[in-house]
């Protein structure tokens, strides 16, 4: 066994094969509910936007994993906290940092379509970026062989999970728009109360392993989504001219959709005990986080609240 692995490492969250199959199915109804929210101006947009957008891309895809990968190293951290985190920069854009980003003043549009092109990315690499980010960090690494993680059979299963659904989405989205916008009405409720419901379950399945970490771990979670937050601010600031961009990307580099991230680490990677619980204490604390800083942009620097083409 690998040293850095800690007890909770190895402690792995039950999952019997009927609420896998249940859990995989979310994974997949979650990913559906995300295509039917995509709209053809979302990729007009990237077209016609493509220096901020490439900006946007590769602050959440490249520079989130990188700045991760450093804080890891720096405070030498355990193998599943480590993966944990990789697992969390490596998600797409939340749903939810459209909402926040209106609210902040910053461009919705631009988050929109930001939100947008990680999700059709990680539909179709996820798992792959999960492995090479791992792969730059040897004991997160090690843990995944000590657990025995087939690394193909996870890429394929994740993608077919990921990626049929995304299809469907956009199919349904651009040849029945009317429809898309009322089944993503209808799901997008249950997406988060799916959300919910697995959270809820896993504190109260694994209380035991939750309290021996959760307070270890959270402090974590708040300095990492802060250092995601600042990412995206910092990027914006000395890359877009667009103030309202610029505070866009803070809320797409700082929030991420950790729910898929937690059914990935349930389903794909054994329930691994503090990966799991950092992805699922992500999942709670980034909302808090996202709505306290879209607040304080609210009342000491405001933006217009204008939507741009």
């Amino acid at each position: 066994m690998n040293e850095a692995a800690t007890t909770a490492d190895m402690v792995s969250i039950a999952v019997d094969p009927i609420t896998q199959l249940v859990l995989s199915a979310s994974l997949a109804f979650t990913m559906l509910t995300v295509a039917l929210s995509l709209r053809p101006a979302d990729f007009a947009f990237v077209r016609s936007h493509p220096t901020s957008m490439l900006v946007g891309f590769t602050a959440q895809i490249v520079a989130l994993p990188l700045v991760t990968l450093l804080l890891i190293k720096g405070l030498s951290l355990p193998a599943g906290m480590a993966l944990g985190m990789i697992i969390v920069a490596c998600c797409p854009g939340g749903a939810m940092s459209n909402l926040i980003t209106k609210i902040a003043g910053g461009d919705s549009a631009y988050s929109v379509s930001l939100t947008m092109l990680s999700s059709v990315f990680s539909a179709l690499m996820l798992p792959l970026a999960i492995l090479f980010w791992v792969s730059l960090h040897g004991p997160a690494n090690a843990l995944i062989d000590d657990i025995n993680i087939d690394r193909a059979a996870f890429v394929q299963n994740t993608m077919i999970i990921l990626v049929i659904p995304l299809a469907l989405g956009l199919l349904v989205s651009w040849k029945r728009p009317a429809l898309a916008v009322v089944l993503h009405t209808r799901f997008m409720p249950v997406s988060l109360l799916i959300l919910v419901g697995l959270i809820v379950s896993g504190l109260i399945t694994n209380f035991d392993v939750v309290a021996s970490h959760g307070m270890q771990i959270l402090p974590l979670v708040v300095l990492h989504n802060g250092v995601a937050f600042l990412t995206g601010g910092m990027i914006g600031q000395l890359f877009l001219n667009d103030k309202r961009k610029a505070r866009a990307l803070v809320f797409e580099v700082g929030i991420q959709n950790a729910g898929l991230g937690l059914i990935i680490v349930m389903t794909q990677l054994g329930g691994l005990g503090d990966a799991a619980i950092l992805v699922g204490s992500w999942s709670i604390w980034h909302l808090i986080g996202g709505f306290s800083l879209a607040a304080l942009y609210r009342k000491y620097r405001p933006l217009p609240m204008r939507a741009t083409s």
